[in-house]
């Protein structure tokens, strides 16, 4: 199993919202993708109540059967177009990938 845990800093106002706005459509259109995509075990985001100083305000976690249902996902055309959307209103990201057993 693969572990990919996403975290996002949101710009102050994009996509004709507020940042809190961006954030709850964000999680809305990960957590659409949930049985929609091969390989995709579970995903689930969350947004932050309070962003302090370096924080994030969304995080996505999600587990996929392998790295290359990972692979698929990221190229998957559902996926693509939630991230255009995120990338809109993106300041910053960070992400990690692992194996588990």
């Amino acid at each position: 199993m693969v572990k990919h845990i996403v975290m996002w800093r949101l710009r102050e106002e994009a996509n004709g919202m507020g940042r809190r706005e961006n954030a709850l459509a964000i999680k809305g259109r990960l957590e659409g993708l949930s049985g929609k995509i091969p390989g995709l075990l579970r995903i689930e985001a969350g947004v932050a109540d309070e962003v302090s100083e370096g924080g994030y305000d969304v995080v996505l976690l999600s587990e996929f059967t392998d790295m290359q249902a990972l692979a698929l996902y990221q190229i998957h055309p559902l996926h693509e177009a939630v991230r255009d959307f995120i990338v809109t209103a993106a300041a910053g990201r960070a992400v990690v990938d692992f194996e588990t057993a």
